[in-house]
């Protein structure tokens, strides 16, 4: 008897343990916007409202497929949005990234909004979120992006699907002819200019002023809000932008002529034996997906349409044409190991003659400014030429044609902290990102000497608590709690200082020595110590 009694305590101890662990802290709530009543979840817990899978075009499917984004159908009744709606479709291309959405579709146009607001609430300031991912791959639902932290700042936050790889940026002679702008490609560019028009028409009914939208974006995100700046369809959608990692500058995914991307297009179709469009049309997604994955492209290039693009975003910011807003963008310390251009042990021999291949003419000024004195030197010197090459020196090229050629505000940062060790020691961080499991006597991964590419997302949007990989330190979060809040005051003002937080300088016209702030656990402005390297890459890229 005794012991059935404990039986009992003891479950019904876990039926109380169990009811906690789901407790369910949301009530449903309606918003009107232009195309019907949509039902998210008010978190009672969190003070915040969330609507999540909203459709701001209509699905691109069927004789939509490679076309640009259209208007949404009006619905009638309620549309229930309290789930991330379907991902673009992608191979597993990156190790680092983490999906909450429900599955694959072509039907992929969907955006989420997290937001403080009351019923009676107005004004709010606005983040809209690019994801990254080479445009071949990234979903708008990963932990990383997510918009509760952010918006418990007072800020209304959406995340936003776009098409990607050949579905998302695929050009063809018949498509630039049935276009009312005679261009194809750049369909997943068009869906994001998409979602800032949504934007200014709805924003308001979740609380968010449509004139203070600041768009931001991480590598291929960065890149998007290079080329929403540069376009002239989206001039006037957003009064603020940020860039980590990334600009559509040559040598980083920067557009390509109309006719060279038409000509890449038609000889995959020609390949694939389905060299018309009413072909390609007529494959299912699992057809095109194969095919396309067979080839082993990565993606396929922007394009200067005539319409989104009219010409290179340098000449753009040149003649003055783009978006004349504040700009906020640097870059991490490591974004790409030094291997990554030695293609092989940081020796002088190796280091030397890779140096003297890609600059022949030029060679000895690199080694100059990039010095190879010892192994470790080689290492930091490879490190960085490989990440200005990769990504860094295109981020710098648009913060300095902003400088140079408009009259707003422009900030930059070096992104520096180390990653702490992984929380699970049977992991190995990947190549490409994220972990992987050790493989018996493997040698691991050489010790990180900076902050890789894309490491830096969690931090600046207070998501440390959702990327479950790393054994997080207090350390880490008070560098989060510093970016964020630059990053928030930024969407706020267009100035990323206040309260405490150390003083962050703009960067003045002609000065040769720029401020850049150093993101650290100690963060601090200093002069930019090694500019001249980049005025080299500018002279060797032709920008």
């Amino acid at each position: 008897m005794f012991i059935k009694k404990i039986m009992l305590m003891l479950a019904a101890t876990y039926v109380s343990i169990a009811a906690i662990a789901q407790t369910d802290y949301n009530f449903p709530v309606q918003v009107k916007i232009a195309n019907g009543t949509i039902e998210g979840n008010y978190d009672t817990k969190e003070n915040l409202q969330l609507f999540l899978g909203i459709p701001f075009a209509k699905p691109p499917v069927g004789d939509l497929r490679w076309k640009a984004p259209q208007q949404p159908d009006n619905w009638k009744g309620v549309l229930q949005t309290k789930k991330f709606a379907a991902r673009p479709v992608q191979g597993i291309v990156f190790g680092d990234m983490s999906s909450r959405s429900a599955g694959l579709s072509e039907d992929c146009l969907y955006l989420n909004v997290w937001t403080p607001a009351k019923h009676d609430t107005k004004g709010l300031p606005v983040l809209v979120y690019f994801y990254g991912g080479g445009f071949v791959a990234g979903d708008g639902s990963e932990p990383r992006y997510d918009g509760a932290s952010m918006a418990r700042k007072g800020i209304v936050v959406v995340t936003v699907n776009y098409r990607l790889n050949i579905f998302g940026f695929f050009a063809h002679p018949d498509l630039s002819k049935e276009a009312s702008y005679k261009g194809s490609g750049n369909y997943g560019l068009l869906d994001q200019h998409a979602a800032l028009q949504w934007v200014q028409k709805n924003i308001a009914a979740f609380g968010g002023d449509a004139k203070k939208v600041t768009i931001a974006g991480e590598s291929a995100g960065s890149i998007s809000v290079s080329a929403q700046m540069a376009s002239p369809l989206s001039k006037g959608l957003f009064a603020g932008a940020i860039g980590e990692s990334g600009a559509a500058i040559n040598p980083t995914l920067s557009p390509v002529p109309l006719a060279e991307a038409e000509k890449t297009g038609l000889d995959f179709a020609t390949g694939i034996n389905a060299p018309t469009i009413a072909q390609l049309r007529a494959m299912t997604t699992q057809q095109l997906y194969e095919y396309y994955t067979a080839s082993k492209r990565f993606g396929f290039p922007t394009v200067i349409d005539g319409y989104f693009y009219t010409k290179t975003v340098p000449e753009t910011f040149k003649a003055g044409e783009q978006s004349m807003v504040p700009l906020l963008a640097g870059w991490n310390s490591a974004e790409i190991p030094g291997m990554a251009f030695t293609q092989g042990p940081y020796t002088d021999e190796q280091y030397v003659k890779k140096v003297k291949e890609a600059y022949p003419k030029d060679f000895e000024e690199v080694l100059r400014l990039y010095p190879h004195a010892n192994e470790k030197e080689i290492e930091l010197s490879a490190t960085a030429l490989a990440s200005d090459r990769f990504i860094a020196y295109s981020t710098w090229k648009w913060l300095d044609l902003q400088v140079n050629h408009s009259s707003q505000a422009v900030y930059r940062y070096l992104y520096a902290k180390l990653r702490p060790a992984l929380a699970d020691n049977s992991l190995t961080p990947g190549l490409a990102g994220g972990t992987v499991k050790k493989e018996g006597n493997a040698p691991g991964m050489p010790a990180a000497i900076g902050a890789p590419h894309a490491c830096e997302i969690e931090y600046c949007m207070g998501n440390l608590h959702l990327v479950k990989d790393y054994a997080w330190t207090q350390d880490d979060y008070t560098v989060s709690a510093t970016m964020q809040e630059y990053f928030a005051n930024f969407i706020k003002t267009g100035n990323p200082n206040g309260g405490s937080l150390p003083e962050w300088p703009a960067i003045k016209k002609g000065d040769a020595n720029p401020p850049v702030m150093i993101i650290n656990t100690a963060s601090a402005a200093i002069k930019a110590p090694n500019d001249a390297r980049y005025i080299f890459l500018d002279k060797a890229y032709g920008n």
